[in-house]
């Protein structure tokens, strides 16, 4: 144990973003490109005739939401674990937010959950690839869709190039390239509307939003810039020494800069269109696009995995294709884990961005106990291709004494 030489920490929140093209959107910002360019190039990346670019996943959400023009107490049903500005958007649009609860070795929501809960006013279905996973949701849209649902992909955390289109059995994808996600261009997103009237209506919505300003993008770069050196090894290994020295944790402190795209103060934040910088460093990321990089992090979560069978309690590892977007381990005392970790320089951390969904009144039948049970012990692991083998054996070891001194590895059969 003990705080590794030099004190330098692997950091899990990483900006999967360099720095050549942090530099050339920033250059792009004041060389006056044609946004409509960038825009059609941006569509057509999956396919032009059903694609939208748009401001972020949770505008693009806004947007569909805004253009289904539901009534005040109808349901969204989502798979049980999601990030909140996503729910957020329901309760704002008045709508009630509906949890179907998971499956422990595919995380993916249970297919007799889904039936049970569909309603009268249930008016629409999001299923989210959490971790890296990706599920097989298909029999589950089929499902929503007979009985009437929008059926929508949430493949924010899916992402892999082209070889991953989204789902041909849901109505709408949704792709993500917000500041933590792969190939992120510090915001922006690609949603695919396959119902042609729905889409129309979500264009329509869509353009008569403001555009983003690209002065506004251009901000972003360089708070991003300044990030990418905090959140560097040395610089974050100093950064959590003195937020303890001050007694404060300093993960809630740096997370919200690094994650948020648009602060969710109100539906303004989220009503833009993506500015003309957007586009083009989306565009620069996605053609750019190395899926050997998703190779690479893929066997870096197997070896992690190898190395914690039977030491650490793993959700998720029941999916055929896993690309450990993130590397969740469950504890029954995750913040004395967390401690012991970040003790030995590994930044571990629970998801305080998001949140197991409550059942609504009347339908308590519907509270997704194994959601509730999983985020209660979270604990999400630093894994990716930087780290050497030995690094990875170093925090198995780490993991393994820490859960020795707890009392067993926490269970989940719950119903």
């Amino acid at each position: 144990g003990g705080f590794p030489v030099y004190g330098i920490m692997w950091v899990r929140t990483q900006l999967k973003i360099g720095y050549g093209d942090l530099l050339a959107g920033l250059l792009a910002s004041w060389s006056g490109i044609e946004r409509d360019k960038e825009l059609v190039r941006a569509e057509s990346y999956f396919d032009a005739r059903d694609t939208l670019a748009c401001y972020s996943v949770r505008s693009g959400f806004d947007l569909l939401l805004r253009a289904l023009d539901l009534s005040p107490g109808d349901e969204v049903l989502f798979s049980a674990l999601n990030v909140k500005g996503m729910v957020r958007i329901v309760k704002d649009a008045g709508l009630v937010p509906v949890p179907i609860d998971l499956d422990f070795d595919t995380m993916g929501p249970r297919l007799e959950k889904l039936e049970a809960a569909i309603g009268p006013r249930s008016k629409v279905f999001v299923a989210a690839h959490l971790f890296g996973n990706r599920l097989s949701l298909d029999p589950l849209f089929a499902i929503t869709r007979s009985r009437g649902l929008i059926a929508v992909e949430d493949c924010a955390q899916a992402f892999n190039g082209r070889d991953y289109p989204g789902s041909v059995a849901a109505d709408v994808n949704m792709f993500s390239f917000g500041p933590i996600k792969t190939a992120t261009a510090l915001g922006g997103a690609l949603i695919r509307v396959r119902p042609d009237e729905l889409r129309e209506r979500v264009r329509k919505l869509l353009t008569g939003d403001p555009v983003q300003p690209d002065a506004k993008h251009r901000k972003r770069l360089l708070q991003f810039l300044a990030l990418k050196v905090v959140t560097s090894r040395p610089a974050l290994a100093a950064i959590y020494r003195f937020y303890r020295w001050r007694g404060m944790d300093y993960e809630n402190a740096l997370a919200d800069r690094v994650r948020d795209v648009a602060p969710l103060k109100s539906a303004k934040n989220l009503r833009l269109q993506p500015s003309a910088t957007m586009l083009y460093l989306m565009n620069r990321r996605l053609y750019g696009f190395d899926s050997g990089e998703i190779a690479r992090r893929k066997h870096a979560g197997e070896h992690l995995r190898d190395k914690l069978k039977g030491r650490a309690t793993m959700p998720a590892l029941g999916n055929s294709h896993h690309d450990y977007w993130a590397f969740p381990i469950l504890a029954r005392q995750p913040q004395t884990l967390i401690n012991a970790l970040r003790e030995s320089g590994f930044d571990a951390a629970s998801l305080n961005r998001s949140q197991h969904i409550a059942a609504p009144a009347g339908r308590e039948a519907l509270e997704p106990a194994l959601a509730a049970a999983v985020m209660r012990d979270l604990v999400v692991l630093p894994c990716y291709p930087d780290m050497p083998q030995k690094e990875l054996d170093r925090m198995a070891e780490v993991i393994a004494d820490a859960m020795r001194a707890q009392p067993g590895l926490p269970s989940y059969n719950l119903g």
